[in-house]
């Protein structure tokens, strides 16, 4: 009898613990678990296949040609360089985009636009939460701010807006890891929207 209630007992506590396993494996497998390191590297992975540093990052010169200059960078157009004078009626003729020398800036019809600062400094995004990035990339809000201007070019945000809500997330904590360059990028320079068309 006793070696009945045994057998009984221990094959009871072998279904619990099974079941118990089961279920732990199920829980994981519905709902993986992504590390902030593993975000932070996607997002790393990303800025660096987007390209962001092409527009972002200040360019030096080198016997290879403009190279990023990394100890700037993704921190936007350089507040302490001249601009410059520029063909303004080149510009505004709506054939040509013109570019700063670093890619930094850029003059078309739309007006004069700088890259930003996307550093974690109060000068770039250092104050921002992931709610106004989400904006910036895909709503086109400048600064990620309700009832702003919109995002001009050449910003690709249109593009951006594809991205999923984990790769945007992936590259917001990536840039808040990078180093902070205290860079105020100056306000873009936009002209008058056109005339509306003459209706006939």
């Amino acid at each position: 009898m006793k070696k009945t209630i045994y057998i009984i007992a221990s094959c009871i506590i072998a279904t619990v613990v099974a079941c118990t396993n089961t279920g732990t494996n199920k829980e994981s497998e519905q709902t993986p678990v992504t590390s902030v390191d593993s975000m932070i590297k996607r997002g790393g992975y990303l800025v660096a296949t987007i390209g962001c540093g092409d527009c972002h990052t200040p360019k030096k010169m080198t016997d290879r040609g403009p190279v990023p200059d990394m100890d700037r960078f993704l921190s936007g157009y350089n507040a302490s360089t001249p601009l410059g004078e520029y063909d303004t009626t080149l510009a505004n003729s709506g054939r040509w985009a013109l570019f700063y020398g670093d890619l930094t800036a850029a003059a078309g019809p739309w007006g004069l636009t700088f890259a930003s600062n996307l550093t974690p400094d109060p000068t770039g995004l250092g104050n921002w939460t992931y709610d106004n990035f989400r904006k910036v990339m895909k709503e086109g809000k400048y600064k990620g701010i309700d009832n702003s201007r919109p995002i001009m070019p050449p910003m690709p945000w249109q593009n951006f807006a594809n991205l999923s809500e984990d790769d945007l997330k992936s590259i917001f904590e990536y840039l808040k890891t990078i180093k902070p360059v205290n860079n105020l990028v100056p306000q873009a320079h936009l002209n008058p929207p056109p005339p509306a068309p003459k209706q006939s």
